[in-house]
Parts: structure tokens; C-alpha cells; sequence
């Protein structure tokens, strides 16, 4: 018999209206269209427990990610190493950086990415959840896994040019119709999903994918996105909880197939349902076996450049950009964390399901490279753990220019660190 139980967890973070969304990048919060969600499970066997949490934000940073995973970590009476919380990276969502808020807030006239009260709140109430749901676990019997192929969704965002260098990006809407004619590019085209049963009841259901998760935003409307409307009719539909992660998405989004007009959030919604009923259906219940957890800290290189002294002097420069200022205090609160490191983790469900858990904004390369580590195995990826290095490119990238690598906080050589980390996360 497994001695495997599981409890579940959910709760409206309740955005206040008003409150900045995407750090401040974008339009503040001036209607809730859907709510934005903080999910989870706790996996209770031999070991200590194991949380995994996903959160309807954009992102969670640095300090902010230490403080998600230490408050869960009291609830569930483990330790902060065991919990995995996760940004399924919806813009239109609140994004939350400590570090960077306390520097924004010593500029006159910058004005606020975070509410930080409000965060305080959502983390204790998400905490409460936790501890809460510990009084009503359910036995798990059996563990399956599937996936299925999502069509017409992601594409890759960089289109490369005869000079090796970007021709077209493609963001999560591109209105370019030339860009749009350009092939998929590299992608992980399959939805891959893990369902927990006691018997033949489902318990839980884990979806992985890896695309920017946007149709569009930045009008102010609060919004799971795409995702979270084909998540949450699953869970409807079968009455249980359903979690979405987002996979290796940095250089993923769905401009290929989405020139932003409103009704294609509905589309793409339909695409991920179908791929997560599908992957469901495949899903064979197989009797649940061992658990376990695997962690390794990595320390990324710093990419230096500006310096300090040049990003708090961006910081300070009451004429510059806002967003500018900001990323300059976001690359700041990086900088000062960077003595703790960041800590990537493996949940290892029987023989053969490994979930593989990674920080920031990874390309999708990193994704591909995990499941080529156990090819034998069911691997699944979940990206936008701690954000603080913001994008992690492949180190071709830097050279071939774009977006990306000009947003990142790391170093091309955080290509080999990462991939040998990963290496080592499944090498059992």
C-alpha cells in the first residue's frame, strides 16, 4: 500500500485594483476579469513534505521568492529547499521583487511595482492555505503521466537571419504577417501532464508547457490568460484541482499564430485544453511508488555591464524611462542576492517521472536538453521559479542579438553552469 498522501491548496490572491501590473511596465489593475490564482499541492510520504505552488504572477524575485518559500515551508512543517513555487507568467499580473521595490521607493517620483503589505498578505494567506489543507489529505494510489502535441500555440520568438543574426521577433502577438509566415522555429511541442489518483479518482492533475502564456495585454484587465481559461475548465469539468505550470518559455511565445485580435485568446484556449484533455486521456494509472526530492545551488555569473555605478545612476535619472529605472533597480536587488544561491530541484515520482524545477526565464534549449539527460523517463519542466536573473539565454544568443540577451542579468556562460546542473539533477 502507498503511503503516499496528498493535500490540496487554492486561493484568490485578490489584486487590489489600482495595483501595478507587470512591475509597472504596463496599465495598473483597473478590472479583474479573471482571478489570478495561487495553487498548489503538498506530497506527504517517508521524507519531509514537498510543496509545489503555482501563481497566477508575473513574476516572483530574489527576496520575494525566499520569503514564498519560507513561509509555505513553516505551514507544511518542512524546509524551504522542498518547496517549489512557480509564476506561470501572465503580464497582466502583479510582479513581485522586494529588493527592487525598497530602491524604488528611496526615488522621488518613481512610482511603486509592488504593493508590499498586500504581498505580505497574499504569502501568510497562501501559508494559512497550506497549513489548512493538511487536515484533509487524500491517499494516493497510483500516478500516471501523458502528454500531447499542442497545435498551432508556440512558436520560437527569434527568427534568425543569413547573418546569424535576428531577422523577426515574434512576441506573444505579432502583427508582422511576414514574421507571422516564418517557421515554428525550435519548440517542445507537447503538453505533458502528471495526474495523482486514489483509485480511479483523480486527486490533482500537474500540466507542463512551455510558450509565453499572453494573447495580449496591458489595457488593465487582470487576467489568467489563455492558459488559466483552459486550466480552470478542466478543473471544472472534473471537479479537481488543476495545476499549469509554464515550461523553458524565454524565447517561446504564440506570435506565430496570434496577431493579438481579442478572440484569439479564446482560440488558444481551446488549443491547451484539448492538448491537456488529450494528454488526461493518456495518462495510465500505474501504482504510486517512491518519492523523492533532489536540489542543487547555482551561483549564475553576473553580467556586469552596466556597472553599479552606472545602474544607480539610471535608477536616480528622474528624466529616464520609468520601466528603465526599474529594470535598473531589479538588476540591482540581483546583484545584492547573489552570495545565495539559487536552488533548482528534481521531484522524482517512481521510476519513471522526473519534474525538474528551474529559476527565471530559461530558453526552450534547456528544456530539450533535460529530457535528452533521461530519455527512458517522463520529464517534465517547470520554469519561473525565482526570476531574479530575469531571461537565461543559450550563449549563442548573446551574439546573435534580440530581446533576450539584452534583458538578461547573467553571463553566456550560464549556458554550461545551467545544463550541468540539470545533468546532475536527474543523473540517478
Amino acid at each position: 500500500m502507498s503511503r503516499l498522501h496528498l493535500a490540496l491548496f487554492k486561493l484568490d490572491t485578490q489584486i487590489p485594483l489600482g495595483h501595478p501590473l507587470c512591475g509597472g511596465w504596463i496599465a495598473p489593475a483597473a478590472a479583474v476579469t479573471e482571478p489570478l490564482y495561487a495553487q498548489g499541492v503538498v506530497l506527504l510520504g517517508e521524507e519531509a513534505p514537498i510543496v509545489l505552488c503555482a501563481v497566477d504572477w508575473c513574476g516572483i524575485n530574489n527576496d520575494a521568492s525566499r520569503v514564498w518559500r519560507e513561509k509555505l515551508a513553516q505551514a507544511a512543517h518542512t524546509t524551504p529547499e522542498r518547496v517549489a513555487v512557480h509564476c506561470v507568467h501572465q503580464h497582466n499580473a502583479p510582479f513581485a521583487d522586494l529588493g527592487a521595490e525598497e530602491r524604488i521607493a528611496k526615488q522621488h517620483g518613481l512610482s511603486s511595482s509592488l504593493d508590499v503589505r498586500w504581498f505580505e498578505q497574499v504569502v501568510q494567506r497562501t501559508a494559512d492555505a497550506v497549513r489548512e489543507s493538511l487536515g484533509k489529505t487524500e491517499r494516493v494510489t497510483h500516478i500516471g503521466c501523458g502528454q500531447a502535441k499542442v497545435e498551432k500555440v508556440a512558436s520560437n520568438r527569434r527568427v534568425i537571419g543569413s547573418d546569424g543574426k535576428i531577422r523577426w521577433w515574434r512576441a506573444s502577438a505579432c502583427r508582422d504577417a511576414e514574421a507571422r509566415t516564418q517557421p515554428e522555429g525550435l519548440i517542445d511541442p507537447f503538453l505533458k501532464t502528471v495526474v495523482f489518483w486514489q483509485n480511479d479518482r483523480q486527486l490533482a492533475v500537474l500540466h507542463y508547457y512551455a510558450c509565453h502564456p499572453m494573447s495580449y495585454y496591458g489595457d488593465g484587465l487582470v487576467t489568467s490568460d489563455f492558459v488559466g481559461l483552459a486550466r480552470e475548465a478542466r478543473a471544472k469539468e472534473t471537479e479537481t484541482l488543476h495545476l499549469y505550470f509554464s515550461g523553458c518559455a524565454g524565447n517561446i511565445a504564440a506570435g506565430k499564430y496570434n496577431d493579438g485580435d481579442r478572440p484569439n485568446r479564446f482560440l488558444l484556449a481551446r488549443r491547451i485544453y484539448e492538448a491537456m484533455l488529450l494528454a488526461e486521456q493518456k495518462a495510465e494509472r500505474v501504482a504510486a511508488g517512491q518519492v523523492g526530492w533532489k536540489t542543487h545551488p547555482i551561483r549564475f555569473p553576473l553580467l556586469m555591464q552596466p556597472d553599479n555605478e552606472d545602474l544607480e545612476k539610471t535608477l536616480a535619472d528622474a528624466k529616464a524611462a520609468r520601466a528603465v529605472r526599474a529594470r535598473a533597480a531589479m538588476e540591482l536587488a540581483f546583484r545584492a542576492r547573489h552570495d545565495r544561491p539559487i536552488e533548482l530541484s528534481c521531484l522524482r515520482l517512481g521510476d519513471g517521472i522526473r519534474i525538474v524545477h528551474l529559476p527565471a526565464e530559461p530558453f526552450v534549449e534547456f528544456q530539450i536538453h533535460a529530457q535528452k539527460c533521461s530519455p527512458q523517463r517522463f520529464v517534465a519542466v517547470a520554469g519561473y521559479g525565482d526570476g531574479g536573473p530575469w531571461y537565461i539565454p543559450t550563449a549563442a544568443a548573446y551574439a546573435e542579438g534580440g530581446y533576450e540577451p539584452g534583458a538578461s542579468f547573467v553571463s553566456p556562460e550560464s549556458e554550461k553552469l545551467l545544463s550541468d546542473a540539470i545533468g546532475k539533477l536527474l543523473s540517478d
